[in-house]
C-alpha cells in the first residue's frame, strides 16, 4: 500500500509539473500584476560600501538589489579586462509618499583605481512626484586613448541628491552589470553632419491593445504600430522595443479625454526611453486638463557604433543594437480632480531604416544584437521573463521533450499508475 501511494504522488508530481510547463509564459506575466515596480526575480542581495575599496563584486550578466538613503553614496567593484566594454545600470525605485522635487536625481559613474572618472550619468526625476528613474556608469574603449583601458578592479560608484524637502524614505535599486565584446577593426568615431529628424508618418492599423509591464524584466514587447492600455495614477508600464543597427526609433505617448474634470495637472504624463543596457537616453512630459493630451519624445539618430563616441547624451547612449525600453508614468496627482480610475493610452511606435550589418565584434554581442526570436518576441508581445520561458520549453524540446509530450507523459502516467493502484488491467 505504501508502494501504491508513492506512485500515486509521483504521478500527481508529473501531472503538476506538466501543467506548469504550459503555463510558464503566463505565469511570468502574473509576477508582475498587483502593482509597483516589478523587480527581476533572480536578482541577488548586494550591499553597497561607502568605501570603494569595501565594495562588493558584481558579475557581469546578473542583477542585483540594494537601497540607497536620501543623499547617500555607495560603491560596488567590477573586475574588467582591456578589450571589453562595461556597463553598469541602477534603477531606482523611491519608496515613501511619493513627493519629489525636480532637483532629485540619481547619478551612477565607474572609475578606474587611481580616482579617474570613466563614464557617468546623472539622471534627473524630472517630475515632482516618485517614479522609476534609471542611469548607467560606462567604461567605454575608445580609440586612442591612455586611461581607463588597463585590465583590474574598477569601482561604480551610485549617488542619490535629493533636495531639502523631498521624501527621506530609501530608494530600491536594481543594479545589473553588461559587458560588450571588444570590435576586431577600429571603424569610423566622426559622426555623419546630415540625419533624417523628421518625425514619420503614425502607424497604419488602428490602436492594438496591449497592457505594459510593471518593470524593465516585465516590458510587454511591442513592434511598430499603435499600442493601447489605462494607466492609472501613480502607475508606470513599460514596453520594449527591438531596433536593429541603422535603425530608428520614433515614439509618441496620447493620453485621452476625460469627462470627470477640467483640473490641470502639470507634467501628468511623463514618457521615457532607456537603451539595451539600462541607459537613459530623453523623457518628456506633457500637462492633462481633461482633454487629450499628446507628446513625442525627441528625434535620435540612428543606431550606431560611433555613436557612443559623441558628447551628446542621448546621441552617445543610442550606441548598440537590442531591445530598447519605452517606460510611461501617469502622475498620482492626477487623482486628485479625475478620481482613481485609470486613463486611456496609446502609445504610437515608429521603428524606421533598413537593419545594417552589425560591427566586427570580436566575441557574442550577447543583448547587443537583434535576433529572430526577438522579432518573434515583439510580434506576440513577449516579456523578457515569458521570453526566457520559452527560450527554456525550445530547450526542452530540443532534446527530446516538448511541452506538449511532457503533459502527455504526465497524464500518462498519472493514469497508469492509477490503474494499478486500483488493481484494474494494464495495457499490454
Amino acid at each position: 500500500m505504501k508502494r501504491q501511494r508513492g506512485r500515486g504522488r509521483t504521478a500527481a508530481v508529473l501531472a503538476a509539473a506538466a501543467c506548469a510547463a504550459v503555463a510558464l509564459p503566463g505565469a511570468a506575466r502574473a509576477a508582475s500584476e498587483g502593482g509597483g515596480y516589478a523587480f527581476d526575480g533572480g536578482a541577488q542581495p548586494v550591499k553597497g560600501a561607502v568605501s570603494n575599496l569595501d565594495a562588493e563584486q558584481l558579475k557581469p550578466g546578473q542583477s542585483y538589489r540594494d537601497t540607497l538613503g536620501k543623499g547617500a553614496k555607495l560603491y560596488y567593484r567590477v573586475d574588467l579586462d582591456a578589450e571589453q566594454n562595461a556597463y553598469v545600470s541602477v534603477v531606482a525605485v523611491p519608496r515613501g509618499s511619493g513627493k519629489a522635487a525636480y532637483g532629485d536625481r540619481l547619478k551612477v559613474s565607474m572609475e578606474d583605481g587611481s580616482g579617474t572618472d570613466c563614464g557617468y550619468q546623472s539622471t534627473h526625476l524630472g517630475a515632482e512626484y516618485a517614479h522609476p528613474v534609471t542611469a548607467y556608469a560606462h567604461r567605454t574603449i575608445t580609440p586612442g586613448a591612455t586611461t581607463c583601458r588597463h585590465a583590474g578592479a574598477y569601482y561604480v560608484l551610485v549617488e542619490r541628491d535629493a533636495a531639502e524637502d523631498s521624501d527621506p524614505a530609501d530608494w530600491d535599486l536594481e543594479l545589473r552589470f553588461l559587458t560588450e565584446p571588444g570590435v576586431r577593426s577600429a571603424g569610423p568615431t566622426a559622426l555623419p553632419e546630415h540625419w533624417p529628424s523628421g518625425t514619420p508618418q503614425p502607424p497604419a492599423g488602428g490602436p492594438q491593445r496591449r497592457d505594459g509591464g510593471a518593470g524593465f524584466r516585465e516590458a510587454t514587447a511591442v513592434r511598430q504600430g499603435e499600442w493601447r492600455t489605462d494607466i492609472s495614477p501613480g502607475q508606470t508600464v513599460f514596453y520594449r522595443v527591438p531596433v536593429d543597427w541603422g535603425q530608428q526609433l520614433f515614439a509618441t505617448a496620447e493620453l485621452g479625454s476625460s469627462p470627470a474634470s477640467d483640473t490641470r495637472v502639470s507634467g501628468a504624463l511623463l514618457l521615457s526611453l532607456e537603451n539595451p543596457a539600462g541607459g537613459h537616453v530623453d523623457s518628456q512630459s506633457v500637462s492633462y486638463a481633461g482633454e487629450p493630451a499628446t507628446m513625442a519624445l525627441a528625434p535620435q539618430r540612428p543606431v550606431a557604433f560611433e555613436n557612443r563616441f559623441s558628447s551628446n547624451d542621448g546621441t552617445s547612449a543610442m550606441r548598440f543594437a537590442g531591445w530598447y525600453y519605452l517606460s510611461a508614468t501617469l502622475s498620482p496627482e492626477i487623482a486628485e480632480g479625475y478620481g482613481d480610475k485609470p486613463l486611456p493610452l496609446v502609445l504610437k511606435v515608429n521603428v524606421t531604416g533598413q537593419a545594417g550589418a552589425a560591427p566586427p565584434y570580436d566575441g557574442d554581442p550577447g543583448p547587443f544584437a537583434v535576433t529572430g526570436d526577438d522579432r518573434e518576441a515583439a510580434a506576440g508581445g513577449l516579456s523578457g521573463a515569458e521570453a526566457a520561458d520559452g527560450a527554456t520549453l525550445r530547450l526542452v524540446g530540443a532534446a527530446g521533450i516538448g511541452t506538449g509530450t511532457v503533459l502527455l507523459l504526465g497524464l500518462g502516467a498519472w493514469w497508469l499508475l492509477a490503474r494499478r493502484a486500483g488493481g484494474g488491467p494494464t495495457p499490454g
